[in-house]
């Protein structure tokens, strides 16, 4: 053993890349080199590497079709720590997000409360289209109202306004500082501040507010940074911070609140300029949806997501025409998609973003009831593949039942993940909570199920005119997760392990991995999945983190 120690000098080098001679084709070791070998190791990895790299995987379009549970990674070289694993990503052309994870436009997953700690968890929510415009649209605004930096467009009202007004504001918006101002419009010369301590104990609530405002008023030239302001606002000890110009007129507005959540949320998903958190807002392909994307813009949605179950079709190329025309600003991901063909049809017309899935989520029968999609490990992989030539980040939407399928989603090229099931059951997602022989549950359906269908999302399958409902999707209950704000960071975490398994410490070096052939995959069998489980225990337990 001793000697195997000294005399192998030579693999030690082959393994940092060392040049060696090919005279002869055996390590003094026993070592065994094969006779194609040549210059250095990093010149030859491939003829070292175990599994297959995933071309060889999935083919050219590929006969059999995989599934997450079907395939797995090969571990690679560990010389750093989880802590050094970055999980930036391109969501879309424009929009990066530091944890790649995304909550699906589903009325049992995604409304302001997902949304919001989504994108406090560095993430983005795209708010459903399941209810009216006027709702979703609310749903945006209070998203966008959570976090700022300058706030450019805050709430004001006039000196004859009563507190009764500030009831409404904080009725519909959850909030009650004020600024009042001379004519009650962003703009005017600012006159005072009102607050909840100056309004609470007073009953009669048809009080003019000039008669309870605060005048005495620290204040922010428009001159001054956001980090100057910011200081400003934490030497005043105020609640509220207002910004004006030389003639003493309200220009913008700063909250004390937001400066608690960028402490508490250093990761959080911001736009680069507001500071607002992000959002999506998913939307149809019929031409009324017109309205609803209009609507959803004006309330600040950064991107718009076109939400159907077959995305190859002339409805959404049209429809992301009309966006990328009247719209420049606001990025479309479009969808969803499963093959090539499919991607470069969406890509031409201009898409963003591409969602890859059909058919594949715990809720979803569009398999069983259509007979087409397709199994989502080789639909992200051959998707992807083609999106990257052409810059297009894509998501993988669906299939997600644990950590693992985040990584190999992650692994086979997506640049983010779209989960439903995973989110539901969480405080954050919509619903109330009931029990179920001592379980704790909230209800999770599909939007293709008959419930959601009625309700409205029809037209996600094409089916809105039809007189026979054709179900795409179940309704049921899923367990209780407890809050995004702890589950999220146990997902992250667990994605950040996996990362560090195969030796890379971000997601760009994964997917340059995975191009250049140096990630290698295996399949498995019936038996390795069993193997790769709990197994042989006549009871356990399973926590998921603490």
């Amino acid at each position: 053993m001793a000697a195997s120690s000294s005399e192998s000098p030579r693999i030690r080098d082959l393994l940092h890349g060392a040049p060696y001679k090919l005279d002869k084709h055996a390590d003094p070791d026993g070592f065994k080199l094969p006779p194609s070998a040549k210059g250095t190791l990093s010149d030859s990895l491939l003829e070292f590497a175990d599994g297959v790299s995933a071309d060889e995987l999935f083919g050219a379009g590929g006969a059999a079709g995989y599934t997450y549970d079907d395939v797995i990674m090969l571990p690679g070289h560990i010389d750093f720590s989880t802590f050094d694993v970055s999980l930036e990503t391109k969501l879309t052309k424009r929009i990066t997000l530091t944890t790649p994870i995304v909550s699906s436009p589903m009325d049992t997953v995604t409304e302001s409360e997902m949304a919001i700690a989504m994108a406090c968890q560095g993430g983005i929510g795209i708010i459903h289209y399941n209810n009216t415009i006027e709702e979703q649209c609310r749903f945006v605004r209070k998203v966008k109202r959570f976090k700022n930096g300058f706030i450019l467009d805050p709430i004001t009202l006039g000196p004859k306004h009563t507190i009764r007004d500030v009831d409404d504001i904080k009725f519909k918006l959850g909030f009650a500082g004020v600024p009042i101002t001379e004519d009650g419009s962003m703009g005017s010369k600012l006159l005072g501040m009102v607050t909840s301590r100056d309004v609470d104990f007073i009953k009669d609530r048809s009080i003019p507010l000039e008669n309870v405002m605060t005048k005495d008023l620290v204040t922010a030239p428009e001159t001054c940074s956001l980090d100057e302001a910011n200081e400003i606002l934490r030497k005043s000890k105020k609640g509220k911070l207002p910004i004006i110009n030389d003639d003493g007129h309200l220009v913008a507005l700063i909250s004390r609140n937001d400066l608690k959540k960028n402490r508490d949320f250093p990761l959080a998903s911001k736009d680069g300029t507001t500071k607002q958190l992000l959002v999506g807002a998913a939307v149809g392909t019929r031409t009324s949806d017109k309205e609803r994307v209009k609507g959803v813009v004006e309330a600040g949605a950064d991107v718009v997501v076109l939400d159907s179950s077959q995305g190859d079709s002339v409805y959404q190329i049209e429809m992301i025409h009309w966006i990328k025309k009247n719209f420049e600003h606001v990025d479309v991901v479009a969808g969803n998609v499963v093959t090539q063909r499919q991607a470069a049809h969406l890509i031409d017309a201009g898409a963003d973003c591409l969602r890859i899935g059909m058919g594949v989520g715990s809720i979803c029968t569009t398999q069983e009831v259509c007979a087409v999609g397709r199994p989502q490990a080789t639909a992200v992989y051959q998707t992807a593949k083609f999106a990257s030539q052409f810059g297009v980040p894509v998501i993988a939407d669906g299939g997600i039942s644990n950590i693992g399928h985040v990584v190999k989603a992650l692994s086979l090229g997506a640049s983010a993940v779209m989960m439903g099931s995973m989110l539901a059951g969480t405080e954050e997602s919509p619903g109330e909570y009931f029990y179920k022989d001592g379980i704790r549950l909230k209800k999770y359906r599909g939007m293709g199920s008959t419930e959601a269908m009625l309700k409205g999302s029809a037209s996600r399958y094409f089916s809105d005119e039809n007189r026979i409902i054709v179900a795409q999707g179940v309704s049921g209950a899923v367990v209780d997760k407890g809050s995004i704000q702890k589950f999220l960071p146990y997902i992250v975490q667990g994605v950040k392990h996996g990362m560090q398994d195969m030796g890379v410490k971000s997601l760009d070096e994964l997917r340059s991995a995975l191009w250049s052939k140096k990630l290698r995959f295996q399949t498995r069998t019936n038996s390795a999945i069993k193997e790769g489980g709990v197994h042989s225990l006549y009871t356990y337990e399973k926590n998921l983190f603490y």
